[in-house]
C-alpha cells in the first residue's frame, strides 16, 4: 500500500504522458502534424467527429491525471528529472487546445470566424447591463433575434451556437455532479474506512466518553426512566407483581444498551467533524483544479438568467427571499441549526439559536435589498417593476 502511494506521482504522469502521446500520434498520422481540427485536414463530418471524440477522451485523461499528480506532489516530496521532460511534452501538446476549444470540441465545422461569437454575446450582455433605454429590453432582444435570422451566415452561426450551448450544458452538469459526489464520497469513505476505525481503536484502549454534552445525558436518563415506568405499568395491568431483582436486572440491561447507543452516537459525532474537514478539502481541491469548468458554469448561468422572462426572475427572487428571510424562515433556521448541532454532538443552545435567527436573516435581507436596488434596477427595470407588483 505504501509503495503504491509513493508511486502515485510517476504513475499519474505516465498516464497523462501516454494520453498526450496518443494525441501527438493522431496529429502526425492524420492531421499532417497540426492541431486536430477541421482547419487542418478536409475530413467528412463523421470522420472528424470520431477524431474529436478521441481528442476529448485523451484531454480528459490528461486533466484528471495532472490533478492527481499535483495532489500527490503536495504530499510527497519526490524529484525526478524524467518527470519534468514528460510534463514539458504534455504542456506542448495541450497548449493547442485552450478553453474555447473545449466548448467547441464537438463542432467539426467550426471556423475562426465563429469562435468570437460567445465573446460578442457576453459583450452584448455587459452593454445591456450598462444602458437603460425607453424601449423595454425584451423588445430589443426580440428584434435582435429576428435580425440574426436574415444574416448571410445565420444557419452556420445557429449551428455553432447550438453546439456551444450543448457542450456548455454538458460541462456544467458534469461539473456540478462531480462537485456534489466527490465531497459526499470523500466524507463517507474517510469516515467508514479511516476515521471511525481509528477512533474505535483509541476508545477501546482507554475508557471511552459516553456523553459529549449534558443534553445527551438527559435524553439517556429520560429513556431509561421511561423503560422502568413501562415495566411497572405492565406489571400493574397484568396483576403480576414484578420482583425487585427482576426489575433491577432488566433496567440494568437496558442501561447498558442505552450507554452503548449513546457512546456510538458520540463517536459518530466526532467522526463527522473530521469527515467534514476531509470533504471540505476535497471540495476545495475540486474548485482549485476546475477553473475552466467554473468559467463554463458562470457562462451557463449568465445565459440562463438572461434568458428568463421578467416574471420568472421576479418569481425566483421572491421564492428565495421568502425561504431564507421570509415570515416563516425562523422555523427553518431553527430546524437547520438544531440538526447541525446534533450532527457535531453539540448542545443545541436555545439562546444561541435565537440570537442567530435574530441577526443573520436580517443581514441577509439587507444584502438582498441592496442587490435589488443596486443591480436589478440597472440590469432589468421591468423585472424590478414586476417584483414590486408581485411583492405587494
Amino acid at each position: 500500500m505504501k509503495k503504491w502511494f509513493l508511486e502515485t506521482p510517476g504513475r499519474s504522469i505516465l498516464a497523462a504522458y501516454q494520453a498526450a502521446l496518443a494525441i501527438k500520434n493522431i496529429e502526425i498520422e492524420h492531421f499532417n502534424g497540426q492541431k486536430i481540427s477541421r482547419e487542418s485536414v478536409n475530413y467528412t463530418e463523421n470522420v472528424m467527429s470520431y477524431w474529436q471524440v478521441c481528442l476529448k477522451r485523451n484531454l480528459t485523461i490528461i486533466q484528471f491525471r495532472l490533478a492527481e499528480f499535483r495532489l500527490s506532489r503536495s504530499i510527497l516530496n519526490i524529484s525526478d528529472p524524467a518527470l519534468l521532460e514528460k510534463l514539458q511534452f504534455i504542456d506542448e501538446v495541450i497548449d493547442k487546445y485552450q478553453f474555447k476549444d473545449e466548448l467547441l470540441i464537438a463542432d467539426p465545422r467550426q471556423t475562426p470566424a465563429n469562435k468570437p461569437q460567445p465573446q460578442s454575446n457576453r459583450n452584448n450582455s455587459q452593454s445591456i447591463s450598462r444602458k437603460t433605454g425607453v424601449i423595454p429590453r425584451s423588445i430589443n432582444r426580440t428584434i435582435n433575434r429576428i435580425t440574426k435570422y436574415f444574416q448571410p451566415k445565420s444557419e452556420e452561426n445557429f449551428l455553432t451556437d447550438y453546439r456551444v450551448s450543448k457542450n456548455r450544458t454538458k460541462i456544467t452538469i458534469r461539473f456540478l455532479i462531480i462537485l456534489i459526489i466527490v465531497p459526499l464520497l470523500t466524507h463517507k469513505l474517510s469516515k467508514q474506512l479511516f476515521i471511525r476505525p481509528i477512533l474505535d481503536n483509541v476508545s477501546s484502549a482507554k475508557e471511552s466518553l459516553i456523553f459529549l454534552n449534558i443534553e445527551m445525558e438527559e435524553d439517556a436518563l429520560q429513556e431509561l426512566k421511561f423503560f422502568e415506568d413501562k415495566l411497572k405499568f405492565s406489571s400493574l395491568i397484568q396483576q403480576t407483581p414484578l420482583l425487585s431483582t427482576s426489575l433491577e436486572t432488566e433496567v440494568k440491561q437496558k442501561a447498558i444498551e442505552i450507554a452503548a447507543e449513546f457512546q456510538n452516537k458520540s463517536r459518530d459525532a466526532i467522526s463527522n467533524l473530521f469527515a467534514d474537514v476531509t470533504s471540505l478539502i476535497a471540495f476545495a481541491l475540486v474548485i482549485t483544479y476546475s477553473k475552466r469548468e467554473i468559467a463554463v458554469v458562470k457562462d451557463f448561468m449568465d445565459h440562463m438568467v438572461y434568458g428568463l422572462s421578467d416574471s420568472a426572475k421576479a418569481f425566483l427572487i421572491i421564492l428565495f427571499t421568502d425561504i431564507f428571510v421570509g415570515f416563516h424562515s425562523p422555523h427553518g433556521w431553527e430546524i437547520l441549526l438544531e440538526g447541525l448541532a446534533d450532527h457535531f454532538g453539540m448542545p443545541a443552545s436555545r439562546n444561541a439559536i435565537f440570537l442567530f435567527i435574530a441577526t443573520f436573516p436580517v443581514i441577509l435581507n439587507t444584502i438582498f435589498k441592496y442587490w435589488i436596488f443596486r443591480y436589478l434596477s440597472r440590469l432589468s427595470p421591468s423585472a424590478l417593476a414586476t417584483l414590486k407588483e408581485m411583492d405587494e
